[in-house]
């Protein structure tokens, strides 16, 4: 077999990096959204200002999932309103690079105490949805506040 042809099969049979598949939320109350300072720092030692999201449990579908995680942690409760849509993107772990996608939700802040979150995250901050669009460490939860935003504008043209 000549060389350039080993090379072409060996970079075909190269597995695929590892995929995490998650659902989160934007949660909406007047004008500000939830966010997160997760406990866990970026891969650089960095603070990261997110919103909140996880993995499924066993049996969840991705409204369940992102529902509770919202509740863990924030330590609020939300209705959901309507999916917003996929993020995808690349992260590294251990040497490794992982591909994630995140399903996020549109949700209706209902009551709850924002102290109330689990030990997963160190802060809970309501933002402006504006401000949110501009600080949110990652651009593809920053497209879903934008997205959010839209779906929020809709609303109050057909009222």
């Amino acid at each position: 077999m000549p060389m350039a042809a080993r090379g072409m099969a060996a970079e075909g049979d190269r597995a695929k990096p590892p995929r995490e598949v998650s659902a989160g939320g934007v949660v909406v109350r007047d004008e500000e959204v939830l966010a997160i300072v997760p406990a866990k720092r970026a891969s650089d030692g960095t603070r990261v200002l997110a919103l909140p999201k996880g993995h499924f449990a066993p049996g969840e579908t991705a409204v369940q999932a992102a529902e509770r995680e919202v509740r863990e942690e924030t330590g609020v409760e939300a209705e959901p309103v309507r999916e917003l849509g996929e993020a995808r993107y690349f992260y590294r772990r251990g040497g490794k690079t992982i591909g994630k996608s995140v399903t996020f939700f549109l949700f209706r802040y209902r009551h709850g105490d924002t102290a109330n979150h689990d030990e997963e995250v160190e802060e809970v901050r309501w933002l402006g949805l504006r401000d949110a669009q501009r600080t949110l460490t990652h651009a593809a939860e920053r497209e879903m506040v934008g997205r959010a935003l839209a779906c929020l504008e809709d609303v109050r043209k057909d009222r």
